[in-house]
């Protein structure tokens, strides 16, 4: 691994890049918390540091950067939380300008009224 590569079906190195599933966990809990378990128990320091997990990496080319991205960070923490009490959710949908946006866009919901 030579550093920060764009990754697609046609260039796939194998790397993970935990924000992807730790972030989808109001969406998939099960498998998302399976994610973070295997990641401490089975990975440990080598994609855990002061500030969280870390960036990316990749088993299959035994590449652990030991690098943190800001952005990656973020969605992690927001997530989780919206995940374990919906905060972000409903913060959101409680927003007069949303709620005036969805209408407009033709959404229903009974949370929009």
């Amino acid at each position: 691994m030579n550093g920060y590569d764009a990754h697609h079906p046609d260039n796939d190195h194998g790397v993970i890049s935990p924000t992807a599933a730790l972030s989808s966990m109001p969406y998939t809990p099960e498998e998302s918390i399976s994610f973070a378990h295997y990641l401490m128990d089975s990975l440990g320091n080598k994609v855990w540091g002061k500030y969280g997990f870390y960036d990316a990496y990749s088993e299959t080319e035994d590449w652990f950067p030991q690098h943190y991205l800001a952005i990656d960070q973020g969605p992690i923490v927001v997530m989780i939380e919206n995940y374990r009490s919906g905060l972000l959710w409903n913060l959101f949908m409680g927003a007069p300008e949303i709620k005036a946006g969805l209408k407009k866009l033709g959404f229903s919901s009974p949370r929009i009224r």
